[in-house]
């Protein structure tokens, strides 16, 4: 890192209100930093959520062990509702269940996007140090004079900044400020899947599907999803082409819209009373994947890293978009400490430890897509993965499923995907010895016929 002035700096500029800005306000003003955070939007709290853009999360343990460090990890569990595996839903036939986890108690935790994030800005906002600016869009970062222009409701300023933390999401305003600067490569990719979110509310007060399960339609190139909420309601998500025969452009009346759900998606249509409207109202929201690096570039009088979304938009069919930004606001934390609170040895330090885990949970998430929307149906998937709890049972210090490793720890994620990858071949190894020695009993007792 380019040595300037902000390297002991106690002031702290943050872009973006969200989950992991807020987290991030929050563990730095407990530091004894000044945080200003700048938020675009109005106050989430007064204005409420955008109308189909919730997406519920999947709260897993990385999610709750950051939670844990301010304090929330029991009231966000309480706000939440354990779904302890999927249940498939085939267009013809009953519903099956399949288990998350070997011992089939273990959970990820279906909460409110916008509830959590109602939560952490509120315990931003009551931590000494910690400024929530609303309605500030930022327009230009100059790192060699040290200053950040905001767009405000009462006209643009110039702010004074020396660290600049940008947590502002996948198309992050503070990384267009400075993703220009020679040495800076970033790439965004699209899926040619967007989604759009609809709704099955109570029925007779209570849940109308089991709320214990994530819930799929997986129909080969496209699927829904469904996560149950507090008010026994299920937030649904299309994940369908964009495009084409099929895709989300292809209905646009009421009718066709009714006719293609009772087609593909018949054991729900009928819980859905608002469906056709909900989905000719609801925006397309679009599926990207973020790569960007480095993650901060500096000036003469500033430093600007990228944060969460910011650095590394992943797809969300891994669950784990939040919780991975989570992991980055601690990282730094934990660097702050050992590093003495100099952050030019933090910045360079953080970027170095996350990158190859978010490198490697964008890779995953993108093959769980796949394995949702193609493979759950599957009586070989099926099969496949009852014996892989089995292996988990009976030798639990040598085999863990990807999906646990993923969900129910907080293993790096560069280390889960190493250590699938080598447990894969050494179970492939086995069981070529296993056919073989199987053959070879074949062939000798046919011999002695």
């Amino acid at each position: 890192m380019t040595t300037n002035k902000a390297t002991r700096s106690k002031d702290v500029t943050l872009v973006g209100a969200g989950l992991a800005g807020c987290l991030l306000a929050t563990l730095l003003g407990r530091r004894g930093y000044d945080v200003t955070v700048l938020e675009r939007r109005a106050d989430p709290r007064r204005a409420g959520a955008e109308r189909g853009r919730s997406i519920n999360l999947a709260l897993s343990a990385r999610g709750l062990d950051a939670l844990e460090r301010v304090g929330l990890r029991e009231e966000a569990l309480a706000a939440a509702l354990p779904m302890r595996g999927r249940m498939v839903h085939p267009v013809t036939g009953s519903p099956n269940f399949q288990s998350y986890s070997a011992d089939g108690t273990r959970a990820i935790n279906s909460i409110s996007r916008s509830g959590l994030n109602e939560a952490l800005l509120d315990t931003a906002e009551k931590t000494p140090g910690v400024t929530v600016l609303f309605e500030s869009r930022v327009e230009a970062v100059d790192l060699e004079r040290g200053v950040v222009t905001v767009a405000r409701p009462d006209g643009v300023q110039e702010l004074a900044a020396s660290i600049v933390l940008a947590c502002d999401g996948a198309y992050s305003a503070t990384r267009r400020a400075v993703q220009f600067r020679e040495g800076t490569n970033y790439a965004q990719d699209f899926l040619e899947h967007g989604y759009k979110e609809l709704t099955i509310p109570a029925r007779d007060g209570d849940f109308a599907i089991d709320p214990t399960a994530l819930h799929i339609w997986a129909r080969g190139g496209s699927m829904m999803i469904a996560l149950p909420n507090l008010d026994k309601s299920f937030t649904c998500t299309l994940f369908w082409p964009k495009d084409g025969p099929g895709g989300l452009s292809s209905l646009s009346t009421a009718a066709q819209v009714r006719a293609h759900f009772a087609r593909e998606y018949p054991d729900v249509v009928d819980l859905m009373p608002t469906l056709a409207e909900d989905y000719l109202a609801n925006p397309v929201g679009s599926l990207v994947t973020v790569r960007a690096w480095p993650w901060t570039a500096h000036g003469a009088a500033a430093s600007v890293a990228l944060v969460g979304d910011a650095a590394h938009a992943i797809v969300p069919f891994y669950g784990q978009g939040a919780n991975c930004a989570f992991e980055d606001a601690i990282e730094i934390d934990t660097l702050l400490d050992r590093h003495d609170g100099d952050w030019s040895r933090v910045l360079p330090a953080y970027e170095k430890a996350r990158k190859p885990n978010t490198d490697a949970i964008a890779a995953m998430a993108l093959q769980n897509f796949v394995e949702m929307r193609d493979l759950v149906n599957s009586r070989v998937h099926r099969t496949k993965n009852t014996a892989m709890h089995a292996l988990e049972r009976w030798f639990p210090s040598l085999v863990v499923s990807r999906y646990e490793l993923v969900s129910f720890s907080t293993v790096p994620y560069a280390e889960v995907l190493r250590r699938t990858r080598r447990q894969g071949r050494v179970l492939t190894t086995i069981g070529a010895l296993g056919a073989t020695a199987l053959g070879a009993i074949a062939a000798r007792g046919l011999r002695r016929r």
